[in-house]
């Protein structure tokens, strides 16, 4: 099963690499969209380190999102999806593949890049060690909500704002504990019950969604 899964992910991060605006698309909605708020809502140091903490998150579930159309659309376009199903290894390790490679291409990167955005919102210093963490947590468990999402609409055509009708309830509770961790430790007050509900969370995604994924692919292949 591992040699099913890690080829897998070669074989989906070397198409990536093919078309490097799939990976890059979401860095840069995330670095756009954090930019153009302190245009909108005033460029005062003061002022953008109080929201700091939720613009950064609100960008990053953004940037997971656009990136979820990647997920399953590209091989069952190609009938390459059909093919994987049909293999003799467990549909719920193919689901895995894919959202780490998801992750890796949209999570990983906001994880790394989020100390600079940061630092052009103003975020304390001692507040960045807490949202590189919380992003490196929680962004997995947006990959992972996103892929139930993403296998149920497999096959629909312009399915964006579907999915994101779809996953946006599944969202908001790592996007409150995220931005709650963050501003917590910008006022210098405790992070770890913060931390360990979206550490929990994080688990709990682990638990059901690659099963509930993989039973969506399939109901969806028997009905194409």
């Amino acid at each position: 099963m591992m040699s099913f899964m890690f080829a897998i992910i070669r074989r989906d991060l070397l198409l990536v690499m093919r078309y490097p605006a799939e990976m890059l698309n979401p860095l840069m909605f995330f670095v756009l969209v954090v930019a153009l708020f302190p245009l909108g809502i005033s460029p005062e140091a003061s002022l953008l380190s109080q929201v700091a903490a939720g613009i950064v998150w609100v960008a990053a579930l953004l940037a997971t999102l656009l990136a979820l159309d990647i997920l399953f659309k590209a091989d069952f376009a190609d009938g390459s999806l059909e093919q994987l199903l049909m293999a003799h290894q467990p549909t719920w390790i193919l689901v895995l593949a894919k959202v780490i490679v998801h992750w890796l291409i949209s999570g990983l990167p906001l994880v790394l890049l989020s100390p600079l955005v940061a630092s052009m919102l103003f975020l304390p210093a001692e507040a960045l060690p807490t949202l590189m963490f919380s992003l490196l947590v929680g962004t997995p468990t947006l990959s992972l909500f996103g892929a139930v999402g993403a296998a149920l609409v497999t096959g629909v055509k312009n399915a964006g704002m579907l999915i994101s009708l779809l996953v946006l309830p599944l969202y908001i509770p790592v996007l409150i504990f995220g931005t709650g961790a963050v501003a917590a430790a910008a006022q210098g007050l405790p992070v770890s019950g913060y931390l360990a509900y979206m550490a929990a969370m994080l688990i709990f995604a682990l638990m059901i969604t690659p099963w509930s994924a993989a039973m969506a692919l399939k109901v969806g292949q028997m009905q194409g």
